[in-house]
């Protein structure tokens, strides 16, 4: 299985940190800017357009095979920078929902602070404006997430069980795939790789729509590459 980690393009959520040091005003499930659109729009070409040529020089065949599948987080900033990359690549978009940012769907409540998770959208939402992403069949009329904020000693287990799906589906079958996901998710998963036990004190950082490839074979598991961004123009760069 070759795996391109791809996170989402700049959200409202994302601006509104960077202008602020603040979370007031953030959204529970933000959707891109115009930057994170066009970020969307040149990884999308990055992928299409410019893998053969921007190769990592691994000595590995195929370094050009461009994914044949994309998945995505539920979550409505990587949805969007989904369909930029599937319609790009005339590919299947599936959601993984467990892909979701560190947290889920979440609010913080004006008096206590406390953070409150919120349903979220249901199947309805998705099948009106995104029709070509492919949803799990548990997806109905109440919304996806529909639970508490998600505490942190269980997002570990959820990102190890998203690696454990990707295997179960893909390692035999030696697939190209991408995955849209999340800056929180993206450390938790490179730290259940490389079988850290204590990630509080270790960030690895993850730019908007920068692109990680993991490669699984029968030799073990080859990290190319990290927080690739070299297709993106300098005033795309964003946190």
């Amino acid at each position: 299985m070759r795996l391109y980690l791809i996170r989402h393009g700049q959200s409202v959520n994302n601006l509104i940190w960077a202008e602020t040091q603040s979370n007031k005003g953030r959204s529970f499930d933000p959707v891109l800017t115009a930057i994170g659109k066009a970020q969307a729009e040149c990884v999308a070409e990055f992928f299409r357009d410019e893998l053969g040529a921007r190769l990592p020089l691994t000595g590995m065949n195929q370094d050009a095979a461009r994914p044949g599948l994309i998945y995505t987080s539920l979550m409505t900033r990587a949805v969007e920078t989904g369909r930029a990359v599937a319609r790009a690549l005339n590919v299947p978009l599936l959601a993984l929902t467990e892909a979701h940012e560190t947290g889920g769907l979440f609010l913080d409540d004006e008096e206590t602070g406390e953070r409150v998770g919120v349903e979220g959208p249901n199947r309805a939402y998705f099948e009106t404006l995104y029709p070509e992403l492919g949803l799990p069949d548990h997806i109905g009329d109440t919304g996806w997430w529909n639970r508490p904020f998600e505490d942190k000693a269980l997002r570990p287990d959820r990102a190890r069980g998203v690696w454990q799906e990707l295997l179960a589906r893909h390692r035999e079958a030696d697939d190209v795939v991408g995955l849209i996901t999340h800056g929180g998710f993206f450390n938790h998963l490179l730290a259940i790789l490389l079988n850290l036990p204590d990630k509080e004190n270790l960030w690895f950082t993850c730019n908007n729509c920068s692109v990680s490839r993991i490669d699984v074979s029968e030799h073990g598991i080859a990290i190319v590459y990290l927080n690739r961004i070299d297709f993106l123009p300098p005033e795309l760069i964003t946190l």
